[in-house]
């Protein structure tokens, strides 16, 4: 009996000791204090990429910046951790193993780079720590159901997948096509928009989708456009990123297409529009996604907080606002905690409700949705523009450009 409350009696001097450690309250989450919050990422800030991967970090930085000369998110301060991976899948893993393990932040935030989160998806999921926003398309983000160890997987811009599934609307909704020709490239990225535009044609049910492959970086891809002009299509889809589009818009215009052609939002970019301008004119119009909208009010916000965190001019920096994004989205989370802070109550919270983009659409996590970008906006290339891209249609989700 006297060796049971010696035992009873050290039990609840260790309680007593770590609940004065903690301020009378106990640590509810790793990388959570009573006044911080820590967080991480690592991206390529040397190497090859270094010209994005520097810009993003700033960005997160100054968002936080911002929130953290405010006061902090519920009287606690955000402490961001950065870890240079070089773009290197290795590195990559090694500095998650370091973010999670060592440096025990609370969350992710920005995970950079599609080589480094092909490498290191599986071990965030195994960990069970929340990662907001993924700098990648890449499909294997897309999730309709995200349950069990998939649920802490939150991207945010967009994944293929889910643009295909957009690209589709636009056809049908905006151009009122019931015909679309897709060229494609047979990499991840052609693969992944194609499978998304098959999928909302197949939910349409009344799009027929005429598929043409070409291999990345192709020079002559004059069969996959004779096949679509043999077919007589509405509109054509360009599935393919930069290293092949403009092959493929000259070729349409060398055999004398007229129909409308959507493409990526990866390609709504002035070295694209310089490349084609001579080829198109007069002939037809391309279209292209968007889901960052500079003319926001919050752009004077954010190049406000870049000054003060760079001494770079990133005013205008595509990859710096996207820093920026993937920072908001994460504190808006936060914000909506109500209660302790877990893993648990925090993906609640980003779950509960949409969560505005600063430049763009709202984004849905409810329900395992794990989409990224659901609203896009639609540009039309124009060579007279500052940007070589002139906003066509304001930022639209599936059921709207369809009228639903």
């Amino acid at each position: 009996m006297k060796r049971k409350l010696l035992l009873i009696m050290a039990a609840f001097l260790v309680v007593s000791v770590f609940l004065t450690a903690c301020g009378g309250r106990v640590e509810t989450a790793q990388g959570v204090t009573e006044s911080t919050i820590k967080v991480g990422n690592s991206a390529a800030t040397s190497g090859p990429l270094a010209p994005v991967g520097v810009p993003f970090k700033a960005g997160i930085e100054a968002y936080f910046k911002m929130v953290n000369e405010a006061g902090g998110v519920n009287g606690r301060k955000i402490e961001y951790i950065h870890q240079d991976d070089e773009f290197n899948p290795e590195k990559g893993k090694a500095a998650l193993d370091r973010l999670i393990n060592d440096e025990k932040v609370f969350a992710l935030v920005g995970h950079f780079g599609t080589p480094i989160v092909g490498a290191t998806l599986n071990d965030i999921k195994e960990a069970g720590i929340p990662a907001v926003y993924f700098a990648t398309g890449t499909g294997i983000l897309y999730n309709e159901n995200a349950t069990g160890k998939d649920r802490g997987i939150y991207p945010v811009q967009p994944v293929y997948p889910m643009e295909g599934r957009i690209m589709a609307a636009w056809a049908k909704g905006e151009f009122k096509g019931s015909k679309v020709g897709v060229i494609y490239t047979n990499d991840d990225a052609g693969k992944d928009l194609l499978k998304g535009i098959k999928q909302e044609a197949e939910s349409m049910g009344d799009l027929v989708v005429i598929e043409q492959q070409v291999a990345p970086g192709a020079e002559n891809v004059s069969a996959a456009v004779t096949k679509l002009k043999d077919e007589n299509v509405d509109v054509v889809i360009i599935a393919a990123i930069q290293g092949t589009f403009p092959q493929i818009v000259k070729e349409l215009a060398k055999q004398g297409m007229d129909k409308p052609a959507i493409t990526t939002y990866v390609n709504v970019d002035q070295r694209m529009t310089e490349a084609v301008k001579a080829d198109i004119a007069g002939k037809f119009d391309i279209f292209g996604n968007a889901w960052v909208d500079m003319s926001k009010p919050e752009i004077e916000n954010y190049r406000k907080w870049i000054k003060e965190t760079s001494k770079e001019d990133l005013s205008s920096n595509a990859y710096a606002m996207t820093g920026w994004i993937a920072a908001h989205f994460f504190t808006e989370g936060l914000k909506r905690v109500d209660g302790d802070l877990t893993w648990e109550s925090y993906m609640n919270a980003l779950e509960s409700a949409p969560i505005q983009n600063p430049f763009g659409g709202t984004i849905d996590f409810s329900e395992g949705k794990r989409l990224g970008t659901q609203q896009m906006s639609l540009s039309k290339m124009n060579p007279s523009a500052a940007s070589g891209w002139e906003s066509y249609i304001g930022f639209k989700g599936i059921d709207e450009i369809l009228g639903n």
